[in-house]
């Protein structure tokens, strides 16, 4: 599937019925446009199976609740119609993308409560996120931009408001020439990248930050338990930037990037190392197993 997102060939799921893709359409009105109302999950489908597909929909539902709305499916029914999105796309291996929204209603300005919440949920095909960077390593900005405190924010909804910041990082970051942007938190330490989460490597140690202003991410979550497993040690801190040049390794995990290594940020360097290699290729097992 290639071309503009609004014009492919195909159905989507939408407030439980299966349209053509190119009607699958909200009026101008519709609250999320205007106030950021809006939730979504992405996943990967392999094999025909997406991964870890009930914690997304868990996820989903969750994160409707932060921000003050309620879905009307449930996880199961949600389950459901992702299965048959995927059926009906023809993908055995695909990107899903489910997003929930406060539609148009009887309200329109901040207050939204009369208006009804809305589903669609599509399936496309969708390569690696970095491109090649899964073998050189991608090349990180270092952004201006800061995760802002969990008082001011639901910051462990995944809501598209809070992927303002993100745009214009990564923006800012292509113009450089580098595939995303590292961001610090609100108090300075090292958070995460635009949409994927980080990890270190140091004298066969692995450190990566808590995430206690941002999301603790399905896959961040599947690769500590990969390295536990492993009885390779995981710490979970905060972490300094002056700590960034006493680093070797690199990676940065997330549904759409996988397990991708990192040759660079801002002035940093890292090696592509063996286990950064083995984590991607363990992960990639893992997922198609």
């Amino acid at each position: 599937m290639a071309g503009a997102y609004d014009d492919r060939d195909g159905m989507i799921w939408m407030d439980g019925e299966m349209v053509n893709w190119r009607d699958a359409n909200v009026h101008i009105l519709t609250h999320a446009m205007h106030y950021a109302s809006s939730v979504f999950e992405g996943e990967r489908a392999y094999n025909g199976k997406i991964f870890e597909s009930v914690k997304h929909s868990e996820r989903l539902k969750k994160s409707a609740e932060y921000i003050d709305f309620e879905i009307p499916y449930t996880v199961d029914e949600i389950e459901a119609a992702k299965d048959q999105v995927l059926k009906t796309s023809g993908l055995s291996d695909a990107y899903v993308r489910a997003v929930a929204w406060r539609g148009a209603g009887e309200d329109m300005g901040v207050a939204s409560a009369k208006n009804p919440v809305r589903m669609a949920i599509a399936a496309w095909e969708w390569g690696a996120y970095y491109g090649d960077a899964k073998m050189k390593g991608a090349k990180l900005d270092i952004s201006k931009w800061k995760r802002p405190s969990p008082e001011t924010i639901p910051c462990h909804a995944k809501a598209a408001g809070l992927y303002m910041i993100c745009t214009m990082s990564k923006h800012a970051a292509e113009a450089k020439g580098c595939s995303d942007a590292m961001m610090f938190d609100y108090r300075g330490y090292v958070a995460e990248a635009t949409g994927a989460n980080i990890f270190f490597v140091k004298d066969g140690e692995v450190h990566t930050p808590k995430p206690d202003c941002f999301l603790n991410g399905i896959t961040r979550q599947t690769v500590i338990g990969m390295l536990q497993d492993r009885q390779i040690k995981v710490h979970e801190r905060h972490i300094e930037p002056s700590e960034l040049e006493g680093f070797e390794q690199c990676w940065l995990t997330g549904t759409a990037a996988e397990v991708t290594p990192v040759g660079t940020i801002g002035d940093y360097n890292f090696e592509v190392g063996s286990l950064t290699r083995d984590v991607a290729q363990s992960y990639e097992t893992l997922v198609r197993s």
